[in-house]
């Protein structure tokens, strides 16, 4: 009875799995793959209090907007800081999702969170997707998501450490027999590089720029190693002294310099979590080496700073910004072989025939 409930409710909605990032979303439809990854950001007009943009087209907007419209990131450190706007945008990323094709039942979605969120952040997270749209909702941690993307061992006696560094959180993480052993979750990630390196353009060189500018001088010369040919990118801003446009060269022993304090405390949270890891997954980890997902994984050098400081060796997952998302598809194939690594609401577990 049980798996033609399941044919029929496959045959009759979508399952939808969802990254929901401080940064960018990621949505994952069943058969299909990624079909969505958009930049977690909405434009809203104050005047009516309609939606004017979702995504990329409301990303552009971002210091750019007349004083009726606001550009709004819901998400801040990863959890829902604007539940109205953030139901809206789960709205649109799930009609988006669905175009195209009509199904009776509403969707069954998997959402990926930070690790250690409250029950509180956690439930706004289920009601802002249900009142969007959704018919079932199950809610997974994004390390563990990113493990399971990323085709690791999570159900056998052996210890995995991953890292996944997004744009408002970074979670240390150490699984073994489809659970967490040891975890820790850090307000350390993209956003708080990109504000460092507002910080030391404005000190350095007294000109102010914006997050945009930030987060593309990031991108193009960060180098946390140095290279044969050093990295430049121009940065244009606010003279803080005349008032006035000015433009600087920035090279990337300026974005080490800027980054350096970050990645030491990154450095020192993930020693923090190896050192109150047993010692026999701490074995596992040391022979199988700790792996990297998310945004931050793509910046030049972190890996090999990272296993320079740790003495372990570090992997980069096959294309990182996407394993929490392919780790939630993962689980939307089998729910039942996953159900014990899911937070779960009681209204959610099946229900006896």
């Amino acid at each position: 009875m049980k798996r033609i409930k399941e044919k029929m409710r496959r045959v009759l909605s979508h399952d939808i799995g969802i990254d929901l990032g401080t940064a960018n979303t990621l949505v994952y439809l069943r058969g299909r793959g990624i079909i969505i990854n958009e930049p977690s950001v909405v434009a809203i007009n104050q005047k009516t209090g309609q939606v004017v943009a979702v995504g990329a087209e409301a990303k552009a907007m971002l210091g750019r907007t007349p004083s009726h419209i606001r550009a709004i990131r819901p998400l801040v450190d990863g959890v829902i800081s604007d539940f109205e706007v953030t139901e809206e945008m789960l709205a649109y990323l799930l009609n988006k999702a669905q175009e195209g094709s009509r199904k009776m039942m509403a969707p069954r979605v998997v959402i990926g969170v930070p690790s250690n969120i409250t029950s509180v952040e956690t439930r706004a997270v289920r009601d802002a997707a249900r009142n969007a749209g959704a018919g079932v909702v199950h809610i997974v941690e994004e390390p563990m998501a990113a493990a399971i993307g990323m085709r690791l061992p999570i159900h056998d006696p052996v210890g995995s450490m991953v890292l996944d560094i997004g744009g408002g959180t970074s979670d240390i993480a150490v699984l073994s027999l489809g659970g967490t052993v040891r975890s820790k979750n850090l307000r350390l990630a993209g956003d708080r590089f990109n504000q460092d390196i507002i910080t030391y353009v404005r000190d350095q060189f007294k000109i102010l720029i914006g997050e945009k500018t930030a987060e593309s001088v990031k991108f193009v010369a960060t180098a946390l190693t140095p290279l044969e040919v050093p990295l430049e990118a121009k940065v244009k801003g606010r003279d803080l002294i005349t008032g006035l446009p000015r433009e600087v060269i920035i090279t990337d022993s300026d974005i080490r310099e800027a980054l350096s304090p970050s990645i030491e405390a990154l450095v020192l949270a993930i020693r923090e979590v190896l050192e109150t890891t047993p010692p026999e997954i701490l074995a596992d980890i040391i022979e199988r080496g700790i792996f990297l997902a998310g945004g931050g994984a793509l910046l030049r050098g972190l890996p090999e700073i990272l296993e320079s400081e740790l003495n372990i060796p570090i992997h980069v997952a096959f294309d990182p910004l996407s394993a929490v998302a392919r780790g939630t598809g993962v689980i939307l194939e089998d729910v039942e072989k996953f159900r014990n690594i899911l937070i779960e609401n009681e209204e959610d577990l099946p229900q006896k025939i």
